[in-house]
């Protein structure tokens, strides 16, 4: 369970740099370029130089499943840019987050896990809890409905792949698929950052880093987590467990006011995390 709540800790840090860097960085994809390059360098730093020249069964697995997250990470956040143009930021914000149900259904279908019906109330719980967060009176009309449901897929299924790496792939290779995860995520990046002609800035590099460091241990935590704590439980409480932090975080540090609808989501989150753990 500790590196379940580590790995919450971590994915909550980076929603806190991210809102930080908000009106500091003119590059969003120069930023994201700099975090996952942080983050080959933190894989290696773990693996060790002599650690990425590895061979042998299991090294295609991890270095193909780790590919194809990479594609996954990088194409969820364009598609959440998409999507934030198209339909809102709430919107988007909370098909994303609904991301959460494709690990959980993977584990459940393929991988053979059997929730308890007390786990399942508290799935269902903090779904309504993610919708609850992030509803909004006056929110955009809907105007790429198909795009809404793809970042839902998409999202998902780059969550889910650490899942199907714990199920389908060695653990002495774990460091070497979460290095390949986010070097394919990063070339694909550069390539489109240079595409658009953007320039580094220092801002664009310290904030990169700052999201790149908690962005690694995030993904590292949750696959070690995985070996210890079921899908159906790991997934719904990383995620509503984040958004508990980041909501305090924002009063704390940002000065947002807390209304009654939220409030009432984070009532909701702690009796999903209370059923989820039962």
């Amino acid at each position: 369970m500790i590196y379940l709540l580590l790995a919450i800790v971590s994915s909550s840090l980076v929603s806190i740099m991210m809102r930080l860097s908000e009106g500091r960085v003119k590059n969003n994809l120069s930023v994201l370029a700099v975090n996952y390059a942080v983050c080959i360098l933190l894989a290696v730093f773990y693996t060790g130089l002599r650690g990425m020249a590895v061979h042998g069964e299991g090294a295609g697995v991890a270095a193909g499943l780790g590919a194809a997250n990479g594609f996954l990470y990088l194409t969820a956040f364009i598609l959440m840019q998409m999507n934030v143009r198209k339909n809102g930021v709430v919107l988007s914000t909370v098909f994303m987050k609904l991301g959460v149900m494709v690990p959980a259904a993977t584990a459940i279908l393929f991988f053979g896990e059997r929730p308890a019906a007390v786990q399942v109330c508290g799935f269902v719980i903090a779904l309504a809890a993610i919708v609850l967060i992030h509803l909004e009176k006056d929110q955009a009309d809907i105007t790429f409905k198909g795009g809404l449901i793809l970042l839902l897929i998409m999202g998902g299924s780059g969550d889910a792949m650490a899942k199907v790496y714990e199920e389908m792939g060695k653990a002495e290779f774990a460091e070497y698929f979460l290095c390949c995860t986010f070097a394919a995520a990063f070339l694909l990046c550069a390539a489109l950052t240079l595409g658009k002609g953007q320039r580094l800035t220092r801002m664009d590099v310290l904030f990169g880093a700052l999201i790149g460091i908690p962005n690694y241990y995030s993904a590292r935590f949750l696959l070690k987590s995985l070996s210890h704590v079921p899908a159906i439980v790991a997934y719904p409480t990383y995620s509503v467990s984040s958004i508990v932090i980041v909501s305090a975080a924002g009063v704390i540090l940002f000065h947002e006011k807390m209304n009654g609808r939220r409030k009432a989501a984070v009532a909701l989150v702690l009796a999903a995390l209370l059923l989820l753990n039962m």
